[in-house]
């Protein structure tokens, strides 16, 4: 018990920059506050603040142990209002980012129901297919479809994703099926303009002899769009051939408003990821918005139910 109430003066010093304000604060003596600092130091056998007449300021070893300490007394924190009336209580606000088209369907529907079960939580969305720096800009988690290419975030993979050819069963009766990827040129392919972010293009797996590959095609056609979602509506009204997620069109392909083409060459699964800063001393509201997303979906029915769930 001491040596918490040591870190949580040295705490309250170093932020506040005086002892008498940190004394005030908890409403005991400075001469208090200052004992409790002196055994900090003597215990960890380190000089953790320059204290003068003037002014308090930290050395470059209590610069570092302060932010520990933080996270420290705010994981307790966490973990006694885990426990608070009976069950799991978060608080503070949230704020968090996803692709634009992915967060619209799968993504917002869900925030309002996260906030129902956990009142003390305010929440701010954004939706952007720019990919944003989490720790700098200032978001708790981000949900990201696809391989992830920045180290530095950790992540948990909340489900997998496919990218599949799909058309109308009537464009289909229409033009017929492409039978191998190659085929794709002679068919009305909808695709990604060249300035939006799929720079690499479809992709499938072949029979090598060697065992399979994964190959990249772009394939052309009289109609493309930088819009995710106006692909799939052109998709929907018939003008062609779309790659596009499972996340997107599964729930057409259940309804018989599209069929998938060329699965036996559809590429590996990816996945759909929760991604945050750091794992440690994540903040209970971060980590019951990430249990919250993986339990929705992981439910198949949620991927089916389509732009209308839960």
């Amino acid at each position: 018990m001491d040596k918490l109430k040591q870190l949580e003066s040295f705490v309250s010093v170093a932020t506040r920059g005086s002892l008498t304000a940190a004394a005030r604060a908890e409403g005991v003596a400075p001469a208090i506050m200052g004992r409790r600092l002196d055994a900090l130091e003597e215990r960890l056998g380190v000089k953790l603040l320059v204290r003068t007449t003037r002014r308090i300021s930290l050395t470059h070893e209590g610069s570092a142990f302060l932010e520990d300490c933080q996270r420290v007394l705010a994981d307790i924190a966490n973990a006694e209002a885990s426990v608070s009336a009976g069950g799991v209580k978060a608080s503070g606000h949230l704020r968090i980012t996803a692709p634009a088209g992915f967060g619209r369907r799968h993504v917002a529907p869900l925030v309002p129901k996260f906030r129902e079960a956990h009142r003390d939580v305010t929440i701010s969305l954004n939706l952007s297919d720019r990919v944003i720096d989490l720790a700098a800009e200032g978001y708790d988690c981000a949900v990201r479809v696809g391989d992830l290419r920045d180290s530095s975030l950790v992540s948990v993979r909340l489900a997998e994703n496919r990218r599949l050819c799909v058309a109308t069963p009537g464009y289909l009766e229409r033009h017929g099926a492409p039978q191998h990827p190659s085929e794709l040129v002679k068919f009305d392919c909808l695709t990604l303009s060249s300035d939006a972010s799929q720079t690499r293009g479809w992709a499938f797996r072949v029979a090598k002899a060697e065992g399979d590959e994964v190959i990249h095609l772009k394939p052309g056609g009289p109609l493309d769009c930088s819009d995710g979602q106006v692909l799939h509506d052109w998709c929907l009204a018939g003008y062609g051939i779309a790659w596009r997620s499972t996340w997107e069109v599964e729930h057409d392909i259940a309804a018989g408003r599209l069929t998938e083409v060329l699965a036996a060459f559809a590429a590996p699964p990816n996945g759909i990821y929760a991604v945050f800063p750091q794992r440690k001393h994540l903040p209970l509201r971060v980590r019951l918005w990430i249990d919250f997303l993986k339990h929705n979906y992981g439910q198949p029915a949620f991927w089916q139910a389509g732009a209308d769930h839960p």
